[in-house]
């Protein structure tokens, strides 16, 4: 069974840091390629950042140069460090997993910033 467990979120100031924590369970880590994704009220769920089993990262154009994805294969653990926060970031952001030509989703954590 694949469970993907998000931590980290919370309440922070505009202008404050946090960093989302994903570990996962059930799949071959190293081979799946991880990402994190966000739903803000009212709003799609949009990517956030990714990075490929290769340690290749991209990055929505919001986020680019504010946040920084990394993985830990040995840990079976996936980061999204976030700086620099802003109110529009404010979301619910999710954990997923590319695995065996499936997705995989995190329950999710709320991230709120306030102005």
């Amino acid at each position: 069974q694949v469970q993907l467990v998000e931590s980290g979120g919370g309440l922070v100031q505009a202008g404050g840091s946090l960093r989302l924590s994903c570990a996962a369970s059930g799949i071959t880590f190293r081979f799946a390629a991880m990402g994190w994704y966000r739903q803000a009220a009212g709003k799609q769920r949009e990517l956030v950042a990714d990075i490929t089993n290769g340690d290749r990262a991209t990055y929505a154009d919001s986020v680019k140069g504010r946040f920084t994805i990394s993985r830990d294969n040995a840990k079976k653990m996936v980061y999204l460090q976030m700086d620099s926060l802003k109110p529009e970031d404010t979301a619910v952001y999710y954990c997923n997993a590319k695995f065996m030509s499936r997705d995989f989703w995190g329950q999710g954590t709320q991230v709120t910033v306030s102005s």
